[in-house]
């Protein structure tokens, strides 16, 4: 190995040295676990790495090592083009790729490769290195893993392991407790299996031992046996005694309704009990059809005890089964493991209709006539057309419908056309859009403005271009998932706080001396919870550890402070926060995203933020539009009276009523249950009374947090409330849920 140093730039370091750091800052930007890497795979075929993430790494390397060059080749397109590179313009010795390979084994082979698989999956979803992702430190607080993503980690963790059938809990919070909860849960067969594993790779895994009482796979306990008779009867029926027909057959296992317990047992009393031969891999064996064609294609398998227990049950038809409770969620269809990509879009079609059915699912059903207070709405579920009282819109002052609203818009689109047919950058650009960010950074009360297609959008190409990889964004657990979505989009540390103003400074203190830049992000109204953050003190906490702050004004802008302006008014903080963001397509009837700040950084954003570089703004007529809205507001502030007068109204009824709608104290009223097949009867109930209102489960909140959410605007009426919370009053005593009598 070449003892070689880089005297001459300063850089005292063996090339095994630089090539490790170079391997370390690979993993930084690309997400890749150093036992993922091999040193001769494209980036771009191999590693799916786009030109900017390679520029970007390069010019770190270059930065690093200072290296005298004023361009990198084209022909770079390995890690090993990498360490020629460097070799050439640093003249060092490059040592061999094996040798190097070797060195990184040898490294990893103290390790217990338990722990490194583990650590592997991690990576490959969350884009940590192996090296950031120790075994106490936090999934959710430390790495910003959120639920969704964990859900897929946690799917993922079994098949890697090579233990077929293991269905991990979502409360594990650290690698440790993952661990953990292995050596102690896990039956004698899946830790053999496991161990073989780990011998395979001569690697002796101290953590998992065998337990001391082996569990039965032969139990006796009637839940068991039912269970299992009564999964066996919706998979199989006879004709006679000689021939097996199918009976739902295609149906994967989890479409029928049936978690992975069932199955294992299925599996295991096949095995086990009936001596199948052990010649499949149950992960191969997704529905009960494949189960059904290894049984009649084997010699060796006796059917008739299967078929002695199937006629010992009574088959399940259809109208039980749509009156059956199904106690999966929509967070089960988010990590099925299968071949096909698209299979779990058919499991969940599946349950999806079978909801719609049970008329429990009822989103996205057509409006035939204008947003209000009433709205003629096309009612999937019945087919029939009815007018319902509207409870589920955010046009907050019902600017939607105001005729200087509607006419600006018909005349823009006059003058204008339909569209602008580009990006802001090229070509895209309108004198109302100019006009429209004047506007808005004046009601903010800021120096500038940028408009995006949409407040998701805004979200995305505002975080994303501010915030990188050397970086710490500090996200509440509940802020609205464009926020979330751009915060991964950065590539920053994620760091989740739990709607906790204490939790915040306890992140914020841990990592104080954290050399890159710090950004809080929070919504200033919850959108489904309705309460607003609690700012004065958000923006101490800030200050304190010289962090910025981005308020998201979705659900704050034309409902809180004075004149509507949003939660800095409110708290009567106008220009205190760094950046202030919000969408056009709530009070605003509209459509579009907005972000006011300081000149400097606005016009920062124009030219990295992606989401609005590279794509098509909101048509000039939607602008005209704005600007009227915005002009209304200002002349009509009677709309804003109205709004509150009509929340507190309706408020003060849900209270006396005994529902729980949390710290509520905005135009969102969220109704909370938490059990989601509760909630969905619930709804279901209220929607048949003729109240149109969202039932929110996953993913719009946690699951067992589900509740109902009420947007009040300023064009109800009192005859509206009083209906409206007569009818949820009505329909909560229709299901079983506790409440007083109306008003």
């Amino acid at each position: 190995m070449s003892d070689v140093v880089m005297e001459e730039h300063g850089v005292a370091e063996s090339f095994e040295g630089v090539q490790q750091r170079v391997l370390e800052l690979f993993s930084s930007h690309t997400g890749y676990g150093k036992s993922d890497i091999v040193l001769d795979n494209h980036f771009d075929s191999d590693y799916g790495i786009d030109s900017i993430t390679l520029t970007t790494l390069l010019s770190d390397i270059i930065k690093e090592y200072r290296i005298p060059t004023s361009k990198v080749p084209d022909s770079i397109n390995t890690l090993n083009d990498i360490f020629d590179f460097i070799s050439s313009k640093l003249n060092i010795e490059k040592i061999d790729s094996q040798t190097v390979n070797s060195k990184h084994e040898d490294d990893n082979a103290g390790n217990s490769l338990l722990v490194e698989k583990i650590q592997s999956v991690f990576a490959k979803h969350t884009g940590y290195s192996i090296d950031q992702l120790d075994v106490n430190v936090d999934f959710e607080s430390d790495l910003g893993i959120d639920s969704v993503t964990l859900v897929s980690i946690l799917a993922d963790i079994p098949s890697v392991l090579a233990i077929d059938g293991l269905k991990l809990p979502e409360n594990l919070r650290t690698i440790e407790a993952l661990i953990h909860y292995l050596d102690t849960n896990i039956d004698s067969e899946k830790k053999s299996v496991l161990e073989e594993y780990n011998q395979e790779d001569g690697v002796e895994v101290e953590t998992i031992n065998k337990p001391k009482v082996e569990k039965s796979i032969d139990s006796d306990h009637e839940d068991d046996d039912s269970s299992w008779k009564h999964f066996l009867s919706q998979l199989l029926s006879t004709d006679d005694d000689s021939t097996l027909t199918e009976n739902k057959v295609k149906f994967s296992f989890s479409s029928l309704g049936f978690n992975q317990h069932h199955v294992n047992e299925l599996y295991n009393k096949l095995t086990h009990e009936f001596h199948m031969p052990n010649q499949i891999r149950l992960s191969d064996c997704d529905t009960p059809e494949k189960i059904l064609h290894y049984i009649q294609a084997s010699k060796e398998f006796e059917l008739a005890p299967i078929k002695e227990i199937i006629n010992q049950v009574s088959h399940v038809n259809e109208d039980e089964e749509i009156r059956d409770n199904d106690p999966r969620t929509m967070k089960d269809f988010v990590a099925i493991e299968h071949k096909d990509l698209f299979h779990k879009t058919r499991e969940f079609r599946k349950f999806y209709k079978k909801k719609q059915r049970q008329q429990l699912y009822w989103y996205g059903m057509p409006l035939e006539s204008r947003c209000q207070n009433r709205a003629l709405i096309y009612d999937e579920t019945t087919g029939k057309r009815r007018e319902f009282l509207m409870f589920a819109s955010n046009n907050y002052l019902g600017l939607a419908n105001h005729p200087s609203v509607i006419d600006a818009i018909c005349e823009g689109a006059r003058q204008y056309g339909a569209t602008n047919t580009g990006c802001r950058l090229i070509g895209g650009s309108n004198i109302l859009h100019k006009e429209l960010e004047t506007k808005l950074a004046k009601l903010k009360g800021r120096e500038s403005c940028i408009v995006y297609p949409s407040g998701y959008s805004a979200n995305l190409g505002g975080i994303s271009a501010l915030a990188g990889p050397k970086d710490l964004v500090f996200t509440d657990a509940i802020n609205h998932m464009s926020i979330q979505d751009g915060c991964k989009l950065s590539g920053a540390g994620r760091k989740i706080y739990q709607h906790s103003l204490d939790n915040l400074e306890q992140m914020l203190d841990k990592y104080a001396e954290h050399e890159g830049g710090k950004l809080i992000v929070t919504d200033g109204v919850f959108s489904m919870h309705g309460d607003i953050v609690d700012l004065p003190r958000l923006m101490q906490i800030a200050r304190k550890y010289n962090a910025r702050v981005l308020v998201d004004d979705a659900h704050s802008t034309g409902v809180l402070g004075k004149t509507g302006s949003g939660t800095t008014e409110h708290f009567g903080m106008k220009g205190e926060v760094d950046l202030e963001l919000g969408t056009m397509s709530k009070a605003l009837a509209g459509v579009g995203g907005f972000i006011c700040g300081d000149e400097d950084v606005i016009e920062y954003l124009r030219f990295y933020s992606n989401s609005y570089v590279f794509a098509a703004t909101i048509p000039a007529a939607v602008a005209a539009g704005l600007i009227a809205s915005i002009d209304v507001m200002e002349k009509e502030p009677q709309r804003l009276s109205k709004l509150w007068s009509n929340i507190h109204y309706l408020r003060s009824h849900l209270l006396s009523a005994g529902f729980d709608l949390e710290n509520s104290a905005s135009a969102i009223l969220p109704i909370v249950i938490g059990d989601d097949q509760k909630t969905l009867e619930f709804g279901r109930a209220v929607r048949a009374k003729g109240m149109y209102c969202q039932s929110v489960v996953y993913p719009g909140i946690a699951v067992g947090d589900a509740r109902l959410r009420i947007s009040v605007t300023s064009e109800h009426t009192i005859e509206d409330l009083d209906l409206a919370a007569q009818i949820l009053v009505d329909s909560a005593k229709e299901v079983n849920i506790p409440v007083a009598n109306s008003h």
